[in-house]
């Protein structure tokens, strides 16, 4: 081939390859309505087991405060729709964030968005059914679903790690009690804590000698019981839990109230007494016997027709 041939084959190829460069930026989403091109949600669309309605921004942002989003969470969104929750905990609070999404065309929709908000290496949609997909590494869940969804994922998510954060737009879990509610133009947000499972006798030392056993009852998050201790049996006082963290108070043998301060790993718990006046000591125990069942983080009764 001559010069001025690999000249001209050159500015050719280059002039291809520029094209080509163009042709790639312009593909290149840059808004909603560019992610809109092949298929636009209309609110009140029928989905699975719901209709989409947006959950409005400023309550989006409440609910992600609410749970305390840092980025050290990874947030799971439970019908995801078009990805405004994941993509917001990405962008607003750092966290990493999964949406799980029946639709194909709004998962296509939700992921579109995702590059177009610029959190593609934190957030991703999937196309899934949130019976069936495993969302318990989550230390956060999302949902905006209704509320027989709600009180039929209930049971998998009172099964996750002790601490993990749980809200919701609008409905309720049944007769589990938020620990938390936030209203915003007429609109809800709840809060749950999942609870540790603390129901039966937990027998309890300190590093002074003193020994109690205490007696737990628990609904969800609400425990009570009696601490027994150098043979006097009293009522608990104050009782709480929240996650992992149990609070309680009980007069001990001598009439001196004691509170205990702990936090619950498995069959263990591990805090401080501190006793009226300043003495504080150092506590440890175990649960004897083994948990009692917890009939409330079973499956709620009808629910079982959304996981076959």
């Amino acid at each position: 081939m001559s010069l001025p041939s690999i000249a001209r084959f050159a500015a050719v190829s280059f002039a291809s390859a520029a094209l080509l460069v163009f042709s790639d930026a312009q593909a290149q989403p840059k808004n909603r309505s560019d992610c809109e091109t092949s298929f636009k949600p209309q609110v009140g669309q029928s989905g699975k087991d719901v209709v989409w309605v947006p959950t409005p921004d400023e309550l989006v942002d409440k609910m992600l405060r609410m749970a305390k989003t840092t980025a050290q969470d990874y947030v799971i969104d439970l019908g995801a729709g078009d990805g405004k929750i994941a993509i917001a905990a990405a962008k607003s609070f750092g966290a990493n964030s999964l949406g799980i999404e029946y639709n194909p065309e709004m998962v296509k929709l939700a992921n579109c968005m995702v590059q177009v908000e610029g959190v593609g290496s934190k957030t991703k949609i999937i196309q899934g059914d949130i019976f069936k997909e495993d969302f318990t590494k989550a230390n956060i869940v999302t949902m905006y679903l209704l509320p027989e969804l709600n009180l039929c994922v209930r049971h998998r998510i009172l099964g996750m790690r002790p601490g993990t954060r749980v809200t919701s737009h609008q409905f309720t879990m049944g007769d589990w009690s938020p620990d938390e509610t936030a209203e915003f133009d007429y609109r809800t947000a709840y809060l749950w804590i999942v609870p540790a499972k603390v129901a039966g006798t937990w027998a309890l030392k300190d590093n002074s000698g003193l020994q109690a056993t205490v007696a737990l009852n628990q609904n969800f998050q609400k425990v009570s019981g009696e601490a027994t201790q150098g043979g006097a049996k009293q009522p608990l006082v104050g009782a709480t839990l929240r996650g992992d963290q149990l609070t309680f108070a009980f007069n001990d043998d001598k009439g001196v109230t004691r509170t205990f301060n702990g936090t619950v790993k498995a069959n263990e718990v591990s805090g401080t007494l501190h006793a009226a006046g300043g003495a504080e000591s150092r506590v440890t125990g175990s649960l004897q016997g083994g948990a009692r069942p917890a009939q409330w983080a079973q499956m709620a009764a009808g629910c079982e027709r959304f996981y076959k």
